[in-house]
């Protein structure tokens, strides 16, 4: 009986092992080379003018006027960032980081406590009108933000608040993107969780600091990210706020700074302010990538 099972298995059709390693590896198609050559190209078309400004900001003002276009300086010199630091009076760019540092830092600590309460108001208690109200604030989210500016600058400047971090870190802590977002995670979590601790006699402040603040991490982290990056990159409102030189943003110290130094006169130590100004954020990224990749799953934080 053995035999006759071993002979029947021996005259299966067999795959080859040719085969086998084909369908596990197949070839790349045209279409794919095409889109990576358009990436390639679209990378190299947006890194070059970024290239072009870090360099810039080693070149000497002779060589900038003088040379034209050239991606790589003849001398490197670091005058330039010697004058910058230097420069402590009519362009502080140390205590301009510092201030954006503070108010970025501030903004996002304030966001994050803010989005993850009214996500959960929005996804986990009922009240009339709920949906109502929350669809109603995403529409007029879509408003560009200019629309605003005279009337939020009317209730800052009776509140006191020009020419102070306030004036950057309160307005815009409830964004309805980042509601949204923490509100279509805290949806993928299993409402299961609420009832069972609502028998166990918890209440909601107990279900949110327990259960779901622990689980909304990964969306939570990633409106940080995206809160701190857009404060620290404001530039609009800033300078609408600010006048005062020792208290403004790197933002709008920037903008000053191509007052003094402009006309080409002092462009290399225009680029090596903007060259400073973009390596906390650049940092952030490089450091947190992982999140922004996260991101993209709204139910990263629910496992099982």
């Amino acid at each position: 009986m053995s035999n006759q099972v071993a002979q029947q298995y021996d005259k299966r059709p067999r795959i080859k092992e040719q085969d086998t390693v084909k369908r596990k590896s197949p070839g790349i198609s045209i279409s794919k080379y095409i889109s990576y050559l358009f990436l390639i190209v679209l990378c190299i078309i947006w890194i070059i003018p970024v290239v072009f400004g870090i360099t810039t900001s080693f070149r000497s003002q002779s060589e900038v006027v003088s040379s034209g276009f050239r991606l790589f300086p003849k001398e490197w010199i670091f005058d330039n960032y010697v004058s910058i630091l230097e420069n402590t009076s009519t362009a502080p760019i140390l205590r301009w980081l510092m201030n954006s540092l503070f108010i970025a830092t501030m903004h996002t600590l304030l966001v994050v406590v803010v989005i993850s309460i009214t996500g959960y108001g929005y996804s986990r208690m009922k009240f009339k009108g709920r949906d109502t109200l929350f669809f109603t604030l995403l529409g007029i989210s879509f408003f560009p933000g200019v629309v605003n500016l005279i009337p939020s600058y009317k209730i800052i400047d009776a509140l006191g608040w020009v020419n102070t971090s306030w004036a950057m870190i309160i307005p815009g802590l409830a964004g309805m993107g980042n509601i949204f977002l923490v509100r279509q995670f805290m949806n993928g979590i299993p409402k299961d969780l609420d009832e069972s601790a609502h028998v166990d006699g918890a209440g909601h402040f107990r279900i949110y600091f327990s259960i779901i603040l622990p689980l909304i991490k990964p969306v939570l982290i990633v409106c940080a990210l995206f809160s701190f990056t857009g404060s620290w990159n404001d530039f609009l409102w800033p300078v609408i706020v600010f006048t005062d030189v020792d208290k403004m943003p790197v933002t709008a110290g920037l903008l000053l700074l191509q007052d003094i130094y402009g006309n080409y006169r002092m462009i290399g130590q225009l680029m090596g302010s903007a060259v400073l100004a973009i390596i906390p954020t650049l940092l952030l990224f490089l450091f947190a990538q992982k999140y922004f990749v996260q991101s993209i799953n709204l139910n990263s934080g629910i496992k099982g």
